[in-house]
């Protein structure tokens, strides 16, 4: 390979890389805002107070309190044993563990912005799905080995996410308590705006960052339609993007850049609604957190169902847009021909400045 190609592949990917962000920035800000007003409005116990012991309608309530929840995959598993160990259900635990990394307010700006309208709505209505066939699963398990009325989780059961639940960051709160929450309503905002372009920033923006730059890297060296070519656009294809995204960690909007990019290379939206499900709501160390939290048969029901309800709603999604005359091998626009303005050129570097700013605060402490 010449300098000059390796020159030109280089600045493709750059280039690509760069469109990638100008598209997500705007969305992504708004979505963090959206993220720090929901932190500084919704009460610290709203969760553990609505979830019961296992009911039906404790899981309907854990799925639809979550999902709106501005917590990382790591993140959301130090919380989930918090619920655990006040009294919640498995079912709903289970549910709640679904239904808050898979789908968030800045996923779905991302997703809008990255894909279509359809996959935006199809991608929480999925999540919510998700969780809820997962939690009455767990739920019928619980009460056919236990019996009603399992009492909360003791308080050695939370071993395992000690050993195995960091992300690694520190920042997501996988180690530390919780800092008491403020009073008052601007302490309060002040607070929530800070965890979002803070803490929530700083541990999804290197993934979000990554999955930015994979996006450039596809978009570029990749040829036109190469997945539809070699993978076809039905069940083998969200096959394949199932066994990619189960033992990976990947955050909830960092994976829709990328999947973005396998789309305009031929991703069918069924392939890619797997993996913008199966991914963020397991990986290797959450599966082993599961385990110790709800038991491992709950756990291998976990993976089961949420692999099942992907697969299968994968499906339904590539019928719903051939139902609607969408190409299911091309169904992202390429946004080619539009110019980025100011607003967005400002916004991908005021991002840019808050993650550098959110990782040096992570780094070297908050002074």
């Amino acid at each position: 390979m010449t300098p000059q190609i390796v020159h030109d592949s280089l600045s493709a990917i750059l280039l690509a890389t760069w469109g990638v962000l100008l598209d997500a920035a705007p969305f992504m800000l708004l979505g963090f805002l959206v993220a720090g007003l929901l932190k500084a409005l919704l009460p610290d116990d709203l969760v553990a107070r609505h979830l019961g012991a296992g009911s039906r309608f404790a899981v309907l309530k854990a799925a639809f309190i979550g999902a709106p929840i501005p917590l990382c995959s790591c993140g959301v598993l130090p919380a989930a044993a918090g619920l655990r160990r006040q009294g919640a259900g498995k079912g709903p635990v289970a549910a709640f563990l679904v239904a808050t990394p898979e789908t968030g307010v800045d996923s779905i700006a991302v997703t809008y912005a990255l894909l279509d309208p359809l996959m935006a709505l199809l991608r929480p209505i999925a999540a919510l799905l998700t969780a809820l066939v997962t939690g009455l699963g767990v739920s019928w398990l619980d009460r056919r080995e236990n019996g009603p009325g399992l009492p909360a989780m003791p308080a050695g059961g939370l071993r395992p996410l000690e050993a195995h639940g960091s992300c690694g960051s520190g920042r997501c709160g996988c180690r530390t308590p919780a800092a008491p929450r403020p009073t008052g309503l601007l302490p309060r905002l002040r607070s929530g705006l800070g965890y979002a372009f803070g803490e929530l920033l700083g541990d999804v923006g290197p993934w979000f960052l990554g999955g930015t730059a994979a996006a450039g890297v596809f978009c570029a060296l990749l040829p036109p339609q190469a997945l539809a070519d070699h993978l076809g656009t039905g069940l083998w294809s969200m096959l394949a993007a199932l066994a990619a995204s189960l033992p990976l960690y990947v955050c909830a909007t960092a994976t829709t850049p990328l999947v973005a990019a396998l789309a305009l290379k031929g991703l069918s939206p069924g392939a890619a609604l797997v993996f913008l499900l199966a991914g963020p709501a397991t990986n290797a160390a959450a599966i082993a957190v599961v385990a110790g939290m709800l038991g491992r048969r709950a756990a291998a029901l976990y993976v089961a169902a949420i692999a099942l309800c992907a697969l299968g709603l994968g499906l339904a999604a590539n019928w719903l847009y051939a139902r609607l005359g969408l190409d299911v091998g091309g169904w992202v626009a390429t946004g080619e021909g539009e110019a980025a303005g100011p607003w967005t050129m400002a916004a991908a570097v005021l991002l840019l400045g808050l993650m550098a700013a959110a990782f040096l605060r992570g780094r070297y402490g908050k002074g």
